[in-house]
């Protein structure tokens, strides 16, 4: 057995990451772009922050200059490939290479089922939801084959693994990146650059904020999962940084929730307590007298 020599665990010295979505939708909020981007810089990576809205990518950037990290703003419309191209390129003209993707731009979308949805919303907010990370990863995993490796994490969501959404966009969009994060670490396991996938459950983030969330609503999604706690896009953040990083470099092909547990099952807290003897004959099917 090899002995791996000690070092510090979960730097990012030496690597360039891209984050798109790296802004956040409420002045001095955390979502899961900009929380995601803090932590990388936190950890010693030079960080592209990719977002259409520059005041956004701007504020966070300011969060990163005060802790002393290393970024840029790069404005994008991840919707258009000359747009995703023009930012990757300008990422490598400022750090000198591409070494981590994430994909975190998406939007709530049409509301609506297939009797009802526009049909023109649809289009164009798949192409956000799902065609964007293409688009990036077209030109970001050039760069990554000439480091010989690379790591991307796509942001889907609970609701791509489970139904009872109003929408019949948003849950698709969801499921469509999970499968393309499976299809994407397939085809390019063997050029070592590894593609995994997290799925947030009900985090409370600016986009939620500004939906206009009322407290009892609230409460009722942080009951949902089996933690009975709310969670954050630091939880989201921490665990791209984990997949990002050399100490999950056996890991792809990845779908991880967090979420709480919400998609392991009911709690046992929430349901009917059966009595030990009862329990033991539904188990054993032999009755206990």
């Amino acid at each position: 057995m090899t002995t791996e020599p000690p070092r510090q665990v979960f730097r990012f010295d030496d690597e360039v990451a891209i984050v798109s979505g790296a802004g956040s939708r409420l002045s001095g909020e955390i979502g899961n772009g900009r929380a995601t981007a803090i932590l990388l810089a936190r950890q010693g990576a030079k960080v592209a922050l990719l977002d259409i809205n520059k005041e956004w990518a701007e504020e966070t950037k300011s969060m990163i200059d005060a802790e002393g990290g290393i970024s840029e703003v790069i404005q994008v419309d991840v919707t258009k490939e000359e747009s995703c191209k023009n930012a990757v390129a300008k990422t490598v003209e400022l750090f000198g290479a591409v070494h981590i993707l994430v994909n975190i731009v998406g939007v709530g979308g049409a509301m609506g089922d297939a009797t009802a949805v526009d049909l023109d919303a649809w289009d164009r907010d798949l192409r956000i939801n799902v065609t964007s990370m293409v688009l990036m990863a077209r030109f970001a995993i050039p760069e990554m084959r000439k480091n010989g490796r690379g790591a991307i994490v796509n942001i889907s969501s609970v609701s791509g693994l489970l139904g009872g959404n109003p929408s019949l966009l948003y849950p698709t969009s969801k499921g469509a990146i999970i499968q393309m994060t499976r299809a994407m670490a397939a085809l390019h396991g063997t050029e070592n650059i590894r593609v995994n996938c997290i799925c947030p459950g009900m985090v409370y983030t600016p986009m939620v904020r500004r939906g206009g969330m009322s407290e009892e609503m609230r409460q009722a999604r942080i009951n949902q999962n089996l933690l009975k706690q709310e969670g954050t896009a630091w939880d989201v953040g921490y665990a791209v940084l984990f997949l990002c990083s050399k100490e999950a470099k056996w890991i792809t092909g990845l779908i991880m929730p967090v979420d709480g547990g919400t998609t392991a099952g009911k709690s046992v807290g929430d349901r009917p307590a059966l009595k030990a003897d009862d329990l033991a004959e539904q188990m054993t099917g032999i009755p206990n007298h």
